[in-house]
């Protein structure tokens, strides 16, 4: 009896420890799902309070993305391949940044106007003996002088003539043709609201308020349709630039947003795009905008046209895709891959940035390199970047290789060196060649005006406005780029071009071409 007792009771046992240890694994399981729930939670705490600081930065902080000497000295090729790639816990002190003031100058080509300060009459005479004075010479300061615009009208007065003879014969004097027919914009006028708008960003709307200040009633759509019709004017001038630049042996290029809320088919909310071609070549400079109202890559492949050199860009597929077609050499910019880990080392804070300052490091050699062998020659840049900036690469190729093997915590940083490893073989093709640039700032400073100005005008109101401005930026930019002031050549542009008869009169009204007549 006591035998069967003890069985049934070691049952129990058995069962009660069954029920526990599946409660038990009931419980661990719910503890884990607890620990993943917690550890998502720590992951986008840490991803928002990355995001955090990288704002707080943005827009507080400095936006060099540069390191200063010190920091790059804190890491040396070793310390860049070791397993601690980061001396977190060294510091250094940054000197202050002293900047010195620069002294306005006058211009010896401006006109001078003499102002004579004289002594009276009665000051001409010494107060000791009474003699008159001798003048024996003068004591000259300068001044900068502001002579306010005036508007002028301009009668065009046709002189008609008869024979006084038979009376049958009669000739009026022709008038010369006109940038836009029929309106009482002169070329000058032209000339100078284009400035104002493509040159300073100046949006038309406080334009028409500076010319009412004049006493002259101008609104906005009139200046607008203005603007549209110049914008058509200088399309040969245009097509011209793009033959030249085509011709040559690289491209940089880019773009960037533009709202335009009268499109075909589109809504107003649509972003459209303004892209930038530039050459950046020192004798001949070339800027080119061309709107579009996608980023496909139908657009970068009909701006580039028969080109076949090489194109330095971002690593937007699109011109991946354009390149492949066009047997082009696609060039990556180390500037685009600098500014991501820039954002990286904001967004994990100065304490824990220490992947983020290696690559930045790096990154700072190279531009160094092409800092101190700007002046050389082509063969002579091409062997230092052999000597010096290939075996650098390759410790860089190291490093990244190292670090994409690990975890990385980080958003930000992950993806800097994701697109750092995905963008390598382009950004080291610039070794190869001693004429090809190591980023495409040419053409992100040639893009920066037309983005300042859509601050100011936000956004253009039809397609026909964004291609006319599209074509204004073309020209202002160019002339800028070839040390010719801008509304002195519109206005000889606005002049000349609708007399012209033959691609030798447009040819004649490039910027290189014409800038002794308007310099």
């Amino acid at each position: 009896m006591r035998n069967a007792d003890e069985t049934q009771e070691f049952t129990e046992l058995k069962q009660r420890l069954s029920a526990l240890e599946l409660q038990l694994s009931e419980q661990k399981i719910t503890l884990q799902k607890q620990d993943d729930s917690l550890e998502n939670k720590d992951h986008k705490i840490q991803t928002l309070e990355e995001y955090i600081r990288y704002m707080l930065q943005q827009r507080f902080g400095s936006s060099s993305e540069k390191l200063s000497d010190d920091q790059i000295n804190l890491f040396d090729e070793a310390e860049l391949l070791s397993d601690d790639d980061a001396p977190e816990e060294e510091s250094t002190s940054v000197p202050a940044h002293k900047r010195k003031k620069k002294r306005a100058s006058i211009p010896a080509e401006l006109p001078r106007v003499n102002v004579i300060h004289d002594l009276s009459e009665a000051e001409k005479v010494c107060p000791y003996d009474g003699t008159a004075l001798r003048h024996f010479g003068n004591e000259t300061s300068e001044q900068l002088d502001y002579i306010p615009a005036q508007m002028n009208v301009l009668q065009h007065v046709r002189r008609k003539y008869t024979c006084p003879c038979c009376n049958n014969y009669m000739v009026t004097a022709n008038k010369p043709a006109q940038p836009i027919e029929k309106s009482i914009a002169s070329p000058g006028l032209l000339a100078q609201v284009a400035t104002h708008k493509y040159c300073d960003a100046l949006p038309l709307y406080r334009q028409a308020q500076m010319f009412k200040r004049f006493g002259v009633e101008l609104d906005r759509t009139s200046l607008a349709n203005w603007m549209i019709k110049c914008g058509f004017l200088i399309q040969p001038l245009i097509n011209l630039l793009y033959e030249h630049a085509r011709e040559g042996s690289l491209l940089h290029m880019d773009e960037t947003v533009l709202q335009v809320l009268k499109e075909s088919e589109r809504s107003a909310q649509q972003q459209s795009r303004m892209w930038v071609m530039t050459n950046n070549e020192a004798s001949m400079r070339i800027t080119l905008f061309h709107y579009s109202p996608t980023r496909k890559t139908c657009e970068a492949d009909w701006m580039l046209g028969d080109f076949s050199g090489a194109l330095m860009t971002d690593g937007y597929a699109v011109y991946d895709s354009v390149c492949k077609t066009k047997q082009l050499e696609n060039l990556g910019c180390w500037a685009h891959a600098r500014r991501y880990f820039k954002e990286a080392r904001d967004a994990q804070g100065k304490e824990k940035a220490g992947k983020a300052n290696t690559a930045l490091a790096f990154i700072q050699k190279l531009f160094r390199i092409e800092k101190l062998s700007k002046n050389k020659s082509i063969d002579e840049k091409y062997q230092i970047r052999q000597a010096q900036t290939v075996p650098l690469l390759d410790e860089l190729r190291q490093w990244l290789d190292k670090t994409i093997q690990r975890p990385i915590n980080s958003e930000k940083l992950k993806k800097s060196v994701t697109y750092l490893n995905n963008q390598w073989p382009k950004l080291i093709r610039y070794t190869e060649n001693g004429t090809w640039p190591i980023d495409n700032n040419a053409a992100e400073n040639a893009i920066r005006p037309m983005v300042v100005g859509r601050k100011n005008w936000l956004f253009a109101a039809t397609e026909k406005g964004a291609k006319a401005s599209a074509n204004l930026y073309s020209l202002v930019e160019t002339a800028k780029a070839n040390n010719v002031e801008p509304s002195v050549y519109l206005k000889e542009v606005f002049t000349r071009l609708p007399a012209a008869t033959c691609v030798e009169d447009i040819e004649a009204l490039l910027p290189w071409n014409i800038a002794k007549v308007v310099r």
